[in-house]
């Protein structure tokens, strides 16, 4: 008998146990989620940002191989205000966004626009930049003159990027994916593409390198985009820290200071 007891004492002891380790573990995954994130970067030290490393002049490479560009500062400013090094990781959007949902990068910077459907999915920083979109044809063509006029033309722009979902509601034939500015204004001037759509300053400053391009724009966006960060859902104290450094950069007048830089105006204020 006693040993019969001390079995069933044994057992309820384990499956006591077993039923406070899945309680502990339950609380951590919604009490402790919100403040994950930021315990991880500052364990780390550094927070992990992806971009595509090839838009000028959000994020390239310059003369000397070196990562440039308004975010490329932005980001370096984010991570300073936050006691943090930052690592950059460059590649295709769609890998970024894949990287960003899988935990592997801390945030994106990278010229992203805040839409509906990505809201959703993400919780977005306090805006650091407000721009419109451009429509960019051939100097030559007449036929398009107004974002109703790409129904059943071809566009070009980043697959999954917020142009391409703009094109698309406008009744394009097809969206011919490319990876860089340079390539998507080629596709246009060489007429394997009938227009792309790109942020304003985006083409502005494409012109200001490129000035004997024939290229024109047609039609831009009245209401302005908000640039922000991407955080993943429910970081809540992570993108508290990410909005209190932009709102230091913003007060100290560097966000300014970039955008004046990179695009020769300031895209930082309010419209």
């Amino acid at each position: 008998m006693k040993t019969r007891e001390l079995l069933l004492k044994k057992a309820l002891a384990n499956t006591s146990a077993l039923l406070l380790l899945l309680f502990l573990t339950a609380c951590g995954s919604t009490d402790g989620e919100t403040s994950d994130q930021l315990t991880q970067v500052k364990q780390k030290g550094k927070i992990v940002v992806a971009m595509e490393g090839q838009w000028a002049p959000w994020t390239y490479h310059n003369e000397q191989d070196e990562l440039v560009g308004f975010d490329v500062e932005v980001a370096r400013g984010i991570a300073e205000k936050m006691g943090l090094d930052v690592e950059f990781v460059e590649g295709e959007w769609d890998g970024l966004v894949a990287g960003l949902d899988a935990g592997r990068y801390d945030m994106i910077a990278n010229g992203v626009e805040v839409t509906d459907e990505r809201a959703e999915k993400y919780d977005f920083s306090v805006p650091y930049g407000y721009i419109h979109t451009s429509l960019v044809v051939r100097a030559d063509n007449d036929e398009i003159g107004s974002f109703e006029d790409l129904a059943g033309k071809l566009t070009t722009n980043s697959i999954a990027s917020t142009y391409e979902t703009i094109a698309r509601s406008y009744g394009v034939k097809d969206v011919l994916g490319v990876d860089t500015i340079d390539e998507t204004m080629n596709m246009v001037l060489s007429g394997r593409a009938d227009a792309t759509l790109n942020a304003n300053v985006s083409f502005y400053d494409y012109m200001s390198v490129h000035p004997e391009a024939e290229l024109k724009e047609v039609a831009q966006t009245k209401d302005a985009s908000l640039v922000c960060v991407p955080i993943r859902k429910g970081e809540t104290a992570f993108k508290a820290e990410v909005d209190k450094a932009i709102e230091a950069l913003r007060a100290e007048g560097k966000l300014s200071e970039i955008s004046v830089k990179y695009f020769g105006s300031d895209i930082t204020g309010k419209p």
